[in-house]
């Protein structure tokens, strides 16, 4: 059966993502882990933009349960969100098949850095195509397509008949319309359309149809 909703979130903007905005074509490299990154003050400013979304939708729309990656700027993003939206503590499990994608060796490094260092890897990746290209240490997004059915099973055991939310990242939100739209693995490389999934963004599914994608109107609103 399934859940009823599910609800997708990318995290607010992260450090991260700032420092790589900021650093443009200039070769950068984040010495923090990436699962150490947490939300800027934009990023806190779109959280608690998600928990005022939460806050307006009726009971029966709402949120029941909560999944999250287990990556400080996905549990921040939901820690503000939650206290914006002002309910009593939902039940949340951290599950890493959650986590983002894997860079390995292109972890801290922007696209400028990788192509001053890893030239060879990045002419393979374009010649792979991107869905398909696993970083030396790293993985695919048809590997967090793999990790993300394997989630979904488990979901749909636990969670059947529920509104689930889950907060996490760009890489397992596009995986998510891979896998809840059915479509063949042949085919992965068409989710790439999507990208980018913007930060805060939110995705649902009813009964495991697309009801909306990349949504981020309450964040103007």
């Amino acid at each position: 059966m399934g859940p009823e909703r599910i609800m997708a979130v990318r995290h607010g903007e992260s450090e991260a993502n700032l420092a790589h905005r900021q650093a443009g074509e200039t070769p950068l490299v984040y010495e923090r882990g990436d699962d150490e990154v947490t939300v800027t003050e934009l990023g806190r400013a779109q959280a608690a933009a998600l928990g005022r979304l939460l806050a307006a939708l009726p009971a029966r729309e709402a949120p029941e349960l909560v999944w999250c990656s287990p990556y400080l700027r996905a549990l921040d993003t939901w820690k503000i969100a939650q206290e914006a939206w002002g309910v009593e503590p939902l039940p949340v499990t951290v599950d890493d098949r959650l986590r983002d994608q894997e860079a390995g060796a292109f972890a801290h490094l922007n696209l400028a850095a990788i192509r001053e260092r890893h030239p060879g890897e990045l002419a393979r990746r374009e010649a792979e195509g991107a869905y398909a290209f696993r970083p030396p240490g790293g993985e695919s997004l048809a590997d967090v397509v793999v990790r993300l059915r394997g989630f979904l099973r488990d979901l749909d055991g636990r969670a059947a008949g529920r509104r689930v939310l889950i907060v996490a990242h760009d890489s397992v939100v596009l995986a998510l319309r891979h896998v809840l739209d059915r479509r063949p693995d042949a085919e992965l490389a068409a989710v790439l359309e999507f990208a980018p999934v913007l930060n805060a963004s939110v995705s649902l599914w009813r009964t495991g149809e697309l009801v909306s994608f990349n949504d981020v109107t309450h964040l103007t609103s």
